[in-house]
């Protein structure tokens, strides 16, 4: 995937994000969603970090690799 796919899929997740939580009430699967779609849009903005990270520093951003929910769940911001 590369810096537009990997753009693209994070403004996607992004609507879909603000259309879930727009709506006025939230059923369990609702929040089940916005929970998941919270954890992809995580992962998508790590690996572009790690991908722009990569090409500053002179490295193939094609190495750069999602990581855990787990992992990137764990960043302190």
């Amino acid at each position: 995937m590369d810096e537009k796919d990997l753009l693209n899929r994070i403004h996607a997740l992004v609507e879909e994000e603000h259309q879930l939580r727009d709506n006025g009430e939230h059923t369990d699967e609702q929040r089940a969603r916005v929970k998941d779609l919270e954890v992809q849009l995580d992962q998508c903005w790590d690996l572009l970090r790690q991908r722009r990270a990569k090409r500053q520093y002179a490295e193939d951003p094609e190495e750069a690799e999602v990581r855990p929910a787990s992992e990137v769940e764990g960043y302190l911001q």
